[in-house]
């Protein structure tokens, strides 16, 4: 079965969560924000190869990482996973790479996190180059956020 790649802006909160639950919570009844290459950003992009589709999208869930943190100045964490694409539905009105996540997405599709070097880090320049942890470092990547 075919996965999608999706961008997860998440905070302290949800790594705690996927660290003793094991998953990151979503659900039709209460969906999650995320990113992803989506039939409308190929439609506006169709020179772009899916890396590039990919970094698009990537670079969204970085923007929207601001706003998860717990306060200004903290870290951007942003989780890179694998969903099934029946576990995504479009958002309505934001921008081409938005889908909701409407299914929990276990530990074990959890890819990767992105996490700002310094907090601070893209308050004024909104840049999107992170540090790459494996999900194996999660409780790095908690560490770092206390």
């Amino acid at each position: 079965m075919p996965v999608v790649r999706i961008y997860l802006p998440i905070g302290r909160r949800e790594l705690d969560a996927l660290a003793t639950t094991g998953s990151l919570d979503a659900s039709e009844a209460d969906p999650r924000p995320a990113f992803a290459v989506t039939d409308a950003l190929r439609g506006r992009a169709p020179g772009l190869d899916l890396e590039e589709l990919e970094y698009a999208a990537f670079s969204d869930a970085v923007a929207a990482a601001a706003s998860a943190r717990a306060r200004r100045g903290h870290r951007r964490v942003v989780a890179a996973a694998d969903a099934d694409p029946g576990w995504l539905s479009p958002r309505d009105g934001a921008s081409v790479t938005a889908v909701h996540l409407v299914r929990a997405v276990p530990v074990n599709r959890v890819a990767s996190f992105h996490v700002d070097e310094d907090e601070g880090q893209g308050e004024s320049s909104g840049g999107d180059e992170l540090l790459w942890y494996d999900v194996t470092e999660l409780d790095e990547v908690r560490r770092l956020l206390s």
